[in-house]
C-alpha cells in the first residue's frame, strides 16, 4: 500500500486566533420564540447578527419539561450571560409564538 501524502496547511504557525471575546455590543436584540414544546432565545446585534443563542433544549430540558415556564426563564438566562460580558447594557425584546413561555423569559 502507498503511503498517506500528509497535509500541508496554508497557516503558518498552525494556531487559530479566536475573536469571541473581541467584540463590543452596547446594544441588541432579543428574539424569543414560544411554542408550546419550547422555547428559543437569540440574542442579536443591532444589524441582525447572532451573537448568542440558546433553547429550552439545550439547557437540558427533555420531553414535556421543554414547555414549561421555568425552561424558558433558564434558557433566556443561559443566553443572555454570555452576552452581558460582552458588555452589553440595552436590549429591545421581540416575542413571537402562542406559548406560556412568553413572560416567564421576559
Amino acid at each position: 500500500m502507498a503511503k498517506a501524502i500528509p497535509k500541508i496547511s496554508s497557516r503558518r504557525n498552525g494556531r487559530i486566533s479566536s475573536r469571541k471575546g473581541a467584540r463590543r455590543i452596547p446594544k441588541g436584540v432579543i428574539h424569543v420564540q414560544a411554542s408550546f414544546n419550547n422555547t428559543i432565545v437569540t440574542v442579536t446585534d443591532v444589524r441582525g447578527r447572532v451573537v448568542s443563542w440558546s433553547s429550552a433544549g439545550t439547557s437540558g430540558f427533555k420531553g414535556t419539561r421543554r414547555g414549561t415556564p421555568f425552561a424558558a426563564q433558564t434558557a433566556a438566562a443561559n443566553a443572555i450571560r454570555t452576552v452581558v460580558d460582552q458588555g452589553m447594557q440595552r436590549a429591545e425584546v421581540m416575542i413571537k409564538g402562542p406559548g406560556l413561555e412568553r413572560d416567564a423569559a421576559l
